[in-house]
C-alpha cells in the first residue's frame, strides 16, 4: 500500500507573530516552526497502517519554504520512508497548495492507495486542502476522522460532527483521510530514528516542476495587521448600599448598550 502523508511547517502557538512592513505577509525570519500538530495523527496513522500491512510505504508531503526546522525530516524521524518537499511561499492559497501536493504525488511515480492529512492547519484555519485535493484526484474523502479500522481494504471511519455525536462510514481506498485529535497519540521521534531521517530521501521540486504557476492562485492575501489593544477594564465600586442601585443600573447599561451582550 502506497500512503502519502501531507504535513505543514507553521508558527510554534508560543511565537510572537509581526507582520511585514507592506502587509502581504507575516515576518518569518525569527519564528519558530513545528510540524502542524493535527498533521502529527495523520503521520501515527500512516505509522500503524504501515506496520499491520506487509510491504506498505509512507511519503511525506510538504508544500512551502525551506526552514531550519523541516517537517518532513520530523516525520521522517518518526518512521515515514521518504519525503517530497515543494518549494514554494508560506502564504499560498488553499487551491494551489492542493495543485501543488497533486503534481508531488504524480511526480513521486507511485499510486496513492491512501492519502492522510490533518483536518486542518492551525495558522490560517481554512480547512479546505485536504477537499480540494481529494477533487482534483478524484477520490472520496472524510474529514474529522477521530476513529480509523482497516478492515481487509475496508476502512470504517468514525468522524466527529456537531453535539459531540460519531457518523460512520465505509470507504475502499484509494481515498483522502483528514485526522482530527484523538484519533492516536503520535509518537515522539528517537535519537535512531532523527539519525536515520538524515540518510532517508527526500526530493525536491520547484512549483513549476509539479504544475504550479501565479495563475492558479484564487485566494491573493493583503493588509496583515495585529489586532487593536483591548481597551482596559472599567471598575465600580458596589460597597456602598446607597450606591448599589446606581451601580447595577451602569452595568446593565453598559452591557446592554456598549458590549451589546444582553
Amino acid at each position: 500500500m502506497n500512503i502519502f502523508v501531507c504535513v505543514k511547517q507553521v508558527p510554534d502557538t508560543e511565537t510572537k507573530i509581526v507582520p511585514r512592513a507592506d502587509g502581504t505577509f507575516i515576518e518569518t525570519s525569527s519564528i519558530k516552526w513545528i510540524m502542524n500538530p493535527y498533521d502529527e495523527f495523520a503521520v501515527e496513522q500512516a505509522l500503524l497502517l504501515k506496520a499491520a500491512v506487509t510491504g506498505s510505504t509512507v511519503t511525506v508531503l510538504r508544500v512551502g519554504g525551506v526552514k531550519d526546522t523541516e517537517a518532513t525530516r520530523t516525520a521522517m524521524a518518526m518512521g515515514a520512508d521518504e519525503g517530497i518537499l515543494v518549494e514554494g511561499d508560506d502564504n499560498l492559497d488553499s487551491f494551489s497548495t492542493a495543485k501543488a501536493l497533486k503534481g508531488a504525488i504524480e511526480k513521486s511515480g507511485k499510486s496513492a492507495d491512501l492519502i492522510l492529512t490533518g483536518k486542518q492547519a492551525i495558522d490560517d484555519d481554512c480547512l479546505q486542502v485536504p477537499q480540494i485535493l481529494a477533487q482534483m484526484l478524484s477520490m472520496p474523502s472524510v474529514s474529522v476522522v477521530v476513529g480509523f479500522e482497516n478492515n481487509g481494504g475496508k476502512l470504517m471511519l468514525k468522524r466527529e460532527i456537531e453535539g459531540g455525536s460519531l457518523e460512520v462510514y465505509e470507504a475502499s481506498t484509494p481515498c483522502l483521510v483528514a485526522c482530527n485529535k484523538g484519533l492516536n497519540t503520535p509518537r515522539y521521534a528517537s535519537l535512531p530514528g532523527i539519525m536515520k531521517a538524515k540518510k532517508k530521501p527526500l526530493q525536491q521540486f520547484s512549483l513549476a516542476d509539479v504544475g504550479v504557476t501565479d495563475a492558479d492562485r484564487k485566494v491573493k492575501y493583503s493588509q496583515f495587521q495585529l489586532p487593536p489593544e483591548k481597551p482596559a477594564g472599567k471598575k465600580f465600586d458596589a460597597m456602598d448600599d446607597a450606591k448599589l442601585n446606581s451601580v447595577v443600573s451602569e452595568v446593565v447599561g453598559l452591557l446592554r448598550n456598549e458590549a451589546k451582550v444582553i
